[in-house]
């Protein structure tokens, strides 16, 4: 596997070849190689593409090989929904045969069998479903909204649960949404619904694709840099 030296970092990188992309892209992900998507180059061009995105491939792999703690979720602890993070209540109810969660617009509580703590892991399940009802709930609503605003239409809006994407918009314009959309501000939901939008009529990231976000969306770069210091991923 091709690799090369930028500072202190290693960078390893697998080329993977598609001739419907116009562009380049780079996609890093946790415990893996970087990944070069695009048109055919041979090795020392994939090199060269792979070295102008050094420093922000760098970053990225720092963030997203941070050793991974399993704390626990207690009384006090924080969960994030819509751009905030909220005080979360752990109360003990060995009645209950599996823990529970709920959301009262001011704090989460989690209701637990075993004891006044439960562990991030099972939690983040309880939060993933949490966000998942939310955004079946709100998701839609918006889509059509900006359908209106943007005079361009979806096949429609589906929940989807990515590797290491936000969202996606299909060959046949489905647009598809992660569950954690739902953590993150309202604005940043609208941008990345209006992203999803224009690649119905534009496919890749072109000139022309982010002409037309500004259209709809002035302060889109804004938006943008929110979503990737959110850290999971990027829309597509």
């Amino acid at each position: 596997m091709p690799r090369l030296q930028y500072g202190q970092t290693t960078i390893e990188w697998q080329f993977q070849p598609d001739a419907g992309l116009k562009h380049h892209y780079v996609t890093v992900e946790r415990g893996q190689p970087v990944l070069l998507r695009g048109p055919w180059v041979d090795e020392p061009e994939q090199e060269a593409l792979v070295r102008q995105r050094a420093r922000w491939i760098r970053e990225r792999l720092a963030l997203v090989n941070q050793p991974q703690v399993e704390d626990a979720i207690v009384t006090g602890s924080r969960l994030r929904y819509c751009g905030r993070s909220y005080f979360t209540e752990v109360l003990h109810l060995p009645a209950l045969s599996v823990p529970r969660l709920a959301f009262t617009a001011s704090r989460f509580v989690v209701e637990c069998p075993w004891g006044p703590s439960l562990a991030t892991g099972q939690v983040a399940l309880l939060l993933e479903g949490f966000y998942r009802e939310r955004a079946e709930e709100k998701l839609p609503p918006r889509v059509r909204h900006w359908e209106r605003e943007t005079g361009l239409k979806a096949a429609g809006a589906r929940i989807r649960t990515f590797q290491s994407r936000w969202a996606s918009c299909d060959a046949g314009n489905m647009l598809q949404f992660h569950p954690k959309v739902m953590e993150l501000a309202a604005s940043v939901q609208d941008y990345i619904i209006v992203h999803e939008l224009c690649h119905t009529v534009e496919k890749s990231h072109t000139k022309a694709f982010w002409s037309l976000v500004a259209r709809f969306m002035p302060d889109w770069r804004r938006q943008h840099e929110m979503l990737e210091r959110a850290g999971f991923g990027g829309a597509a």
